[in-house]
């Protein structure tokens, strides 16, 4: 059987180049919308762990999506590098690394500028080191194990910044040794590895598309997506969305495995989780494609919207005004969707608050099939709590600059 067409396949090839970095941005922020609630609850060294097993559960299963994707599959420096431009922990500029080649078993990597950091700093010292040591550790490694498990990634220097302005934020070693340890992984990776996400099959890339089919040619300094195919780009959109469902399925476990038998709890904090970042992501996706703030453009951001993305994982459609969401594989994984019903209705306000603040959602149906429709009123909405603590990240307001791509070679 075949998949249904991707819903980013109606956009143009400029406006995906433009969506893809989006989508990576909104990746990243997840957390700062997801960790305000795990701390609230479980204090923050709980928090840290949660952090630690959400990105290791999945990072390592989309990283070997996207390298399959795009064919650069491998075992070296150069297939780490590239996983890394193209993973939602990274995102371009934002998390912006810059890239050394010494050979294909030894590289450097530092970040210019580190959005994540520059959003903790002025939590204090407690903060900066639970990101920069306590997280980074093991996650990094997490994800260089995808290409090779005798890759260790350490530090040159990090944060807390001495001084308090030092650039580059930090910098790192990316070392390939056969006498290293092989790096294990954790057990919610094997659960999420079940998981319909991690399993989705999406339509091959179109090797007659005008443009780049694939990153199998040089590590690049920027990632130029304008230089993608288009059809090579729907498919990177679609792959950073999974991105996106596998780190959620993967906090979700940590996050019951917290809240034990109290699982209104558990559900509470994804709750909160995918309506701060629902909202966020609706603004920036309707501000990066420029689409009215009316009932048009909300139509077109539901679309395009990773909660309902990719097509088939989440069914759903709008038409006539109004968003009808049907059972399917994403219910089946207990995924975003699934905090979505007519008892639950937050994510979806957040995401019409964000289009206009007068339009109002009503939905009707049961907790898997159901219908949100969508009207004016003079009184607007007031912002949630949800998308209010989202906000704390420079990822919000954070705008990206044009660039040149250039091919790194060994040093």
């Amino acid at each position: 059987m075949s998949q249904p067409l991707s819903r980013y396949a109606q956009l143009s090839r400029a406006e995906l180049a433009t969506l893809v970095p989006e989508l990576l941005l909104i990746g990243q922020i997840i957390d700062r919308s997801g960790m305000a609630w795990c701390i609230q609850a479980f204090g923050r060294p709980e928090m840290l762990q949660i952090a630690i097993e959400e990105w290791a559960g999945s990072s390592p299963l989309y990283t070997r999506r996207m390298q399959k994707a795009l064919k650069y599959e491998g075992v070296d420096i150069i297939t780490i590098f590239k996983g890394l431009q193209l993973d939602i922990g990274a995102p371009p500029q934002f998390m912006d690394f810059r890239y050394t080649v010494h050979d294909r078993w030894h590289g450097e990597f530092h970040l210019d500028h580190c959005g994540a950091l520059l959003d903790v700093e002025p939590m204090g010292e407690d903060y900066v080191r639970g990101m920069c040591h306590d997280i980074e550790d093991p996650t990094f490694d997490a994800t260089a194990v995808a290409t090779n498990a005798k890759a260790q990634v350490r530090p040159i220097h990090r944060p807390p910044r001495t001084p308090v302005d030092r650039t580059p934020h930090c910098a790192w070693t990316v070392i390939i040794d056969e006498s290293y340890p092989e790096v294990s992984s954790i057990p919610a990776l094997d659960i999420v590895a079940q998981s319909n996400a991690a399993n989705w099959e999406l339509a091959p890339i179109d090797p007659d598309d005008e443009g780049a089919p694939d990153y199998s040619g040089p590590l690049l300094s920027d990632v130029d997506f304008g230089a993608f195919s288009h059809s090579a780009l729907v498919r990177i959109a679609d792959e950073v969305v999974l991105q996106m469902h596998l780190l959620n399925l993967s906090f979700g476990i940590a996050v019951r495995a917290r809240a034990g038998d109290d699982t209104e709890l558990a559900t509470q904090i994804c709750t909160k989780q995918l309506t701060g970042i629902a909202g966020v992501a609706a603004e920036r996706i309707q501000r990066a494609l420029k689409l009215p703030n009316d009932f048009d453009g909300l139509a077109k951001v539901l679309e395009l919207h990773p909660l309902f993305n990719p097509a088939g994982y989440a069914v759903a459609e709008v038409e006539g005004g109004r968003l009808h969401v049907h059972p399917s594989p994403s219910h089946d994984d207990a995924s975003w969707v699934s905090l979505c019903s007519p008892a639950s209705p937050g994510p979806l306000q957040a995401i019409a608050t964000a289009i206009d603040p007068h339009i109002v959602v009503q939905i009707s149906g049961t907790s898997d099939d159901w219908t949100a429709e969508f009207e004016k009123t003079d009184t607007a909405v007031k912002e949630s709590p949800e998308v209010e603590v989202t906000r704390f990240s420079h990822g919000v307001t954070f705008q990206f600059e044009e660039r040149r791509s250039l091919p790194l070679t060994v040093v």
